[in-house]
């Protein structure tokens, strides 16, 4: 919650307290329209006051639940990423988000033209990450991020600086494109902080088949009419392998050769697997964008997985395309 957040949410509390404080007291009511030789029964004066009581707390508690943000709330297919950078080169808009449950990646990538900045946080719970301080330790070309060590490859218009954020993540600040790029990626680590962002997509997993389980959710593009949304789904076994791939977005798919099928109670169409690519099936959505389910099984897996997906009428696509 923003600082902004929290003091509004604080002046709505205030409000309803002052409210309550001045409410007359019932018993007295009832003994004044008593005496006056009224029914004991509330004025239509009071029943709109009581009304209006009533909406402001509703909306008072609306205004609340808006307030805690739900988008930073971890739910199936909707991650949340941990940190992010404070200064980037101008230009830089971002366009990627990436994330998932247990140890998969958390990834956010910026853009301007041909060159990107990629900040990547692993866990140190995944066994490629695990001995991340030994191998920094045994680097030559150290550098220092937040006080710790950290190590740093590759020179001219590419480099990666690597460091430890804490005891449970192992963060990589990646620069292609830019001239001095080992500079690039020092300041950008040093300008990174904790500042916990969603991944709110337009569509989330139904059922999955037996054996698979969700990996990641990403979205991707330069702005809302190019907004796109991909899940994987994987062996838990071996989670950095995607089996199963559903992606939403405004272009439809252009095989050379589709069988019609029935998918979602409509028309879709199944394209079996040819030049190395996996079986899919695809369908146009109500909104219009297109819904397309690909892995190496059954077509009739791939009908049910599509069937099931979930979509998010309040997808946030805000943030593609802006510097934040």
């Amino acid at each position: 919650m923003t600082r902004t957040e929290s003091e509004t949410e604080t002046l709505i509390r205030e409000s309803l307290d002052r409210l309550a404080t001045r409410a007359p007291d019932g018993r007295a009511v009832h003994e004044a329209l008593a005496r006056a030789g009224r029914p004991r029964r509330p004025s239509t004066r009071l029943a709109l006051v009581a009304a209006a009581v009533v909406v402001l707390v509703l909306g008072a508690v609306a205004g609340t639940q808006l307030l805690t943000r739900p988008d930073l709330e971890p739910a199936a297919s909707r991650p949340v990423l941990g940190y992010g950078p404070e200064w980037l080169p101008g230009g830089f808009t971002e366009q990627f988000r990436e994330g998932g449950p247990g140890t998969t990646p958390q990834v956010r990538r910026w853009v301007a033209g041909p060159a990107s900045i990629t900040l990547t946080a692993y866990s140190t719970a995944d066994p490629e990450w695990s001995q991340a301080a030994l191998k920094i330790a045994a680097i030559k070309d150290q550098v220092v991020v937040h006080g710790r060590v950290g190590m740093v490859t590759g020179s001219g218009v590419a480099a990666e600086l690597t460091w430890l954020a804490d005891d449970t993540h192992v963060l990589r600040a990646s620069i292609a494109g830019l001239p001095d790029a080992r500079a690039v990626a020092q300041r950008v680590a040093d300008a990174v902080a904790a500042d916990p962002v969603g991944v709110r997509g337009e569509v989330r997993f139904g059922p999955l088949p037996p054996g698979l389980a969700e990996r990641s959710a990403a979205v991707q593009g330069t702005g809302a009419g190019t907004a796109s949304t991909e899940l994987t789904a994987a062996d838990p076994a071996r989670p950095s392998v995607p089996l199963l791939r559903v992606t939403a977005g405004p272009n439809p798919p252009t095989p050379k050769v589709a069988v019609s099928v029935t998918v979602r109670g409509g028309e879709g169409f199944f394209v079996a697997p040819a030049d190395g690519k996996d079986p899919m099936v695809f369908v146009r959505l109500p909104s219009g964008r297109w819904l397309r389910v690909s892995g190496a099984r059954p077509q009739a897996e791939l009908v049910a997985v599509a069937n099931g997906v979930q979509l998010d009428p309040a997808p946030d696509y805000r943030w593609l395309g802006t510097t934040s």
